[in-house]
């Protein structure tokens, strides 16, 4: 494999990037959207998010794939909390630590109004072979591990 990269090669590169920007950023103004409808920090919608997904999480572990302060961690799930979407719980293993928990219940409003769009994307992702699926969950796989990483090199103050 060659280290250079040809000049079609670059288009496509550069096209990539660029769409990638657009979705990127069309999912935050949709986040925005969706947490503002049920008074929610975008932030706050997006780690719901993720806590739905993993269905548990220490709060330790929020603070680290946000990259917020402890405190701004425990302000979130206090919010989350209020709201009733998550519920704290002692850690089993260690009762000092604190595991965040998703009210599956309380969450069924927000995944209402995600289902229509969800619907739609998994109509149009039906159209791509098996192989071409596992390519693309690969890439998307790959490219959000590589962004966080990116994202904790960021340094605090330039």
């Amino acid at each position: 494999m060659s280290d250079t990269i040809n000049e079609s090669k670059q288009r496509l590169l550069d096209a990539l990037g660029e769409r990638v920007r657009k979705l990127g950023a069309q999912s935050v103004l949709t986040s925005h959207v969706v947490a503002d409808r049920f008074g929610l920090h975008t932030t706050d919608l997006e780690v719901l998010d993720l806590l739905t997904m993993e269905g548990r999480a220490l709060a330790g572990d929020i603070a680290r794939a946000t990259g917020l302060t402890p405190g701004a961690t425990t302000a979130l799930i206090d919010r989350l909390e209020k709201a009733g979407y998550v519920k704290r719980e002692a850690d089993e293993r260690d009762r000092r630590r604190t595991v965040v928990v998703v009210q599956q219940d309380a969450i069924e409003p927000i995944a209402r109004v995600y289902g229509p769009m969800q619907q739609r994307m998994f109509a149009l992702w039906s159209e791509y072979s098996e192989d071409e699926l596992r390519l693309i969950t690969d890439f998307l796989a790959r490219s959000t591990t590589l962004a966080a990483t990116c994202a904790a090199d960021i340094p605090e103050k330039p």
